[in-house]
């Protein structure tokens, strides 16, 4: 507990100067508006985006809800699968130059691309946008956990088995604090990548969320709710990524990335 609420004192203020940046931004767009005459159907201000999205606050919340469900989902079984399939291919050989390969193959091909054929074959639920978040936010998890269970000093390794410490007790209390640094950054990327990944699942094939309502507010010239619907997605992917920030806090608080946040000593 006492991690948790550090971890969320030195978000808050971070989350205040990051308020106060975004607050400084939005004051010169406001200002650049009004001296440069700007149409709202061009660059809108800021005040004009806020009357939008308090007028339409009902449509913008369960817009964003029903965004929410296949970005979580597809988030959350990028991660698991992810890290479950980076510690086959860690430490096995033959795994690695069979799974590797292809990981690398299917990252290549264009996902956006192939959406459609996600439509052809699970139709218009949720399932094909789950699937899509997952594959755009599964690769820098597994790429990024493989690296990290790679990571660790070959000579901690050799002074924790001169302890008599089992294979299992090494894994638990030596690879994996040592691997999670790494394996966050690669969370952080897929939380990140996941809002992206939800909208264009939206922009192929829905009639509902913030995907939808972009592409009907473009194809209206309804610069404002465009506006409107990018703001509140990137409030969404911004939470997520932000939580995940705070779980890194809370579970390796000792390591040096950290210490800025909540100045915690005590390495591993």
């Amino acid at each position: 507990m006492a991690e948790l609420r550090s971890a969320l004192a030195g978000r808050l203020s971070g989350g205040l100067q990051v308020a106060a940046t975004v607050v400084a931004f939005l004051a010169l767009w406001e200002i650049a508006a009004l001296v440069f005459s700007l149409p709202s159907y061009i660059l809108p201000a800021p005040s004009e985006i806020f009357v939008e999205l308090v007028a339409r606050r009902v449509q913008y919340a369960n817009a964003a809800t029903f965004t929410l469900q296949p970005m979580l989902i597809g988030f959350v079984f990028a991660v698991v699968i992810g890290i479950a399939l980076a510690l086959v291919v860690a430490f096995s050989k033959t795994m690695e130059k069979t799974v590797y390969p292809l990981l690398i193959f299917f990252q290549i091909v264009p996902k956006i691309a192939v959406a459609p054929l996600f439509i052809i074959w699970f139709g218009f639920g949720l399932a094909p946008k789950v699937l899509l978040v997952f594959l755009l936010s599964f690769f820098p998890v597994v790429v990024s956990a493989i690296t990290a269970f790679r990571s660790v000093d070959p000579d901690i390794m050799d002074l924790a088995r001169s302890t008599g410490a089992g294979r299992g007790r090494i894994f638990l209390r030596v690879q994996v604090p040592h691997a999670m640094p790494t394996l966050f950054t690669g969370i952080k990327v897929a939380a990140a990548l996941s809002a992206t990944a939800a909208v264009v699942a939206e922009f192929v094939a829905s009639d509902r969320g913030l995907g939808y309502l972009l592409l009907e507010a473009n194809g209206n010239l309804h610069t404002s709710m465009a506006f409107g619907s990018v703001f509140v997605l990137t409030a969404l992917g911004f939470a997520l990524y932000a939580a995940v920030e705070i779980a890194e806090q809370v579970l390796i608080p000792w390591h040096v990335s950290q210490r800025a946040h909540g100045d915690v000593a005590g390495p591993i």
